[in-house]
């Protein structure tokens, strides 16, 4: 179409779509998977590093390397397929090889993954797992097998994908340090289908041991978080006491609230995360259509009875840590709001001492006006009389007469001064 112009994002995302296709596996066949995340800050690792680490391994075989800024890689590594996925907080490897190790669950298929580069990963193994691809005309062997193979009460059994495959696992470590699971593929099955299922098991077990971090961390949160609820429900037990320090109450209120509000931003990833992968596990669970085998307990009925109360206590602690969170900062605002009323009160205490001390000192200062207009007209009649002595002598007047003529007078004009003066200064306080 001609004078549109392409988002410069559009054939990235749409070949995002097709970019990890499932890998075809042939029956008999076998394959190794491994999973690494570091133990830290799995999300914010570096990426190049993961990269480094696959393309030292691509080296020892000779093999083409990925794109820069590749997410997933396909190729051959000697008689094996490479398949390398990078995830969010891990990375996964699974090789894939034709035939069956004539001792199940042979380790020497993960010896494919050289020992020092396994030992110089950029992270820990988060999971690893053989997988055994057999093909059965008869159903009669595969009881016997899964016997032999799997702890009889861990293990969890299905027919999948229109009952074209069967397969199995117990989720359990084996001596040689990985998970275990068969798969068997009725004749005609297609490479496609039963890759679509190994990778759909590889998923489960990885998805499973990621959202299992999730109740590592709560375990280790329950311990502190009861130690702050006593703590919490003390205080706030407290405050209904009427002699209790407002201001030290709240502080330690406000203590509490900041850590909770800490191990919430601590924790609120690894939580969310939990809650992905547990989604995760039971929508790739259910794609595989499962159908019961012999009366043994499908995947489903598994994660349901083992899976699934791990997860709600994962929930309950997350809920109970938010809880708590908010129980802090209710109890800190019911108390701010005391405090503010008692500094309120005693506010207007202060007010009313500070309105009576006013009073007080404005009647003093009218007291002492009122002296100093007496003392300054008694010197002012004195200083008159003196001026006034001419006249007195004139007109023969004696002297309290005079006295008694310039003291009116003068106490007028002293106090008018005075009030003056009183007038200007208040002017300019004002």
């Amino acid at each position: 179409m001609t004078g549109v112009t392409d988002h410069p994002l559009r054939y990235q995302l749409a070949n995002e779509l097709h970019a990890r296709p499932f890998p075809e596996v042939n029956a008999p066949g076998r394959a190794a998977y491994l999973a690494i995340k570091p133990v830290e800050n799995a999300a914010g690792r570096d990426r190049e590093a993961d990269r480094a680490h696959l393309i030292s391994l691509l080296d020892r075989f000779g093999a083409a390397h990925p794109q820069p800024d590749a997410t997933h890689y396909s190729g051959k590594l000697g008689r094996h397929l490479l398949k390398w996925e990078s995830h969010t907080e891990f990375v996964t490897y699974t090789l894939f090889g034709d035939g069956v190790a004539e001792r199940p669950f042979d380790a020497a298929t993960f010896s494919v993954f050289p020992q020092d580069w396994l030992e110089a990963a950029p992270g820990a193994r988060i999971t690893s797992a053989l997988i055994r691809i057999e093909e059965i005309d008869d159903e009669g062997p595969v009881v016997g097998k899964l016997d032999d193979w799997f702890v009889p009460e861990s293990i969890a059994v299905s027919r999948v994908l229109d009952d074209d495959l069967i397969v199995a696992g117990d989720f359990r470590i084996d001596p040689a340090g990985h998970m275990r699971f068969a798969v068997f593929a009725r004749p005609g099955t297609g490479d496609r289908r039963i890759g679509r299922v190994v990778q759909r098991l590889c998923e489960i077990e990885t998805y499973k041991a990621m959202s299992m971090l999730g109740l590592a961390r709560a375990r280790e949160m329950r311990a502190r978080m009861g130690s702050l609820d006593n703590r919490l429900s003390a205080l706030v037990s407290a405050m209904a006491e009427e002699h209790v320090d407002a201001e030290v109450t709240l502080q330690n209120l406000l203590s509490i609230s900041s850590e909770l509000e800490k191990m919430v931003t601590d924790n609120s990833f690894r939580f969310g995360a939990t809650g992905a992968y547990e989604r995760l596990v039971h929508q790739r669970i259910g794609v595989l259509r499962e159908e019961r085998f012999e009366g043994r307990q499908t995947f489903a009925e598994f994660m349901m009875r083992r899976f699934d109360p791990a997860m709600r206590t994962v929930k309950s602690t997350e809920r109970l840590l938010h809880d708590m969170s908010d129980r802090a900062i209710r109890a800190a605002e019911l108390l701010r709001t005391r405090v503010d009323v008692e500094r309120s009160a005693e506010n207007q205490q202060l007010l009313e001492s500070m309105d009576r001390r006013s009073d007080l000192q404005l009647r003093l200062q009218r007291t002492v006006e009122g002296l100093s207009v007496v003392a300054i007209s008694y010197y002012a009649v004195n200083l008159v009389l003196y001026l006034t002595g001419p006249v007195e002598a004139a007109f023969d007047l004696g002297k309290p007469l005079m006295a008694a003529i310039v003291t009116p007078p003068v106490i007028l004009a002293v106090w008018w001064m005075i009030l003056r003066i009183r007038k200007a200064v208040e002017g300019e306080h004002d």
